[in-house]
């Protein structure tokens, strides 16, 4: 098993062998070009952001600029995606993530990581492990989501936490690290905001 393949098993590995710089600098061109093209080329940056990642629906695609990734192969995103700027995922494991998806500025999906110990870490091995999120979540600005988080159906992540554990369906979530706070209700369909009712009709 190379370098490459110990990346994509969730296993230490090196990111200077078996092609991954190559990898990585091939990204880079193309999210350079796509954090420089003018806003008002939505087809072009459409079509180059389709290219970057993964794997991708239809429906409606948005990152704004600047985004930034190490290799983009490693994300799939579901249909109608939003991500705001300095969107930031360090795909070197997996990064699924489902339908109806939204994040604030300055959101970080962080599969790698290091070892703890210092001679460990000077190795030079370091690691990425998946990151799954579910469909129809929000994401607030600022937050940061580590290695091996898994999150669930309809969940809401309030800003500047730091998810450090599994979340599950359901749930608003807040903190560092971040904890469940309480789950969303039927009760919460009227509200926009806190103690503040919709004053039209057509939400539903």
């Amino acid at each position: 098993m190379d370098q490459k393949e110990r990346m994509l098993n969730n296993l230490p590995y090196r990111s200077w062998l078996d092609g991954l710089p190559e990898d990585r600098m091939a990204c880079k061109k193309k999210i350079f070009e796509y954090n420089n093209l003018a806003p008002d080329k939505t087809e072009e940056r459409s079509a180059l952001l389709r290219s970057i990642l993964g794997k991708t629906c239809e429906g409606y695609l948005n990152i704004e600029s600047p985004f930034f990734c190490d290799y983009g192969y490693n994300i799939e995103v579901g249909k109608d995606f939003f991500a705001n700027y300095n969107f930031t995922v360090l795909d070197v494991g997996k990064v699924k993530i489902g339908d109806n998806f939204m994040a604030g500025p300055n959101v970080g999906i962080y599969t790698a990581g290091h070892p703890v110990h210092p001679e460990s870490r000077n190795s030079g091995y370091e690691y990425g492990i998946d990151i799954t999120i579910g469909d129809n979540v929000w994401v607030g600005g600022h937050v940061c989501i580590m290695p091996g988080v898994t999150i669930g159906n309809n969940v809401v992540i309030a800003g500047g936490s730091v998810v450090t554990k599994d979340i599950p369906d359901n749930m608003i979530a807040a903190g560092n690290p971040c904890k469940v706070i309480r789950e969303i209700t039927e009760n919460d369909r009227d509200y926009y905001f806190r103690d503040r009712k919709f004053d039209v009709d057509d939400y539903k």
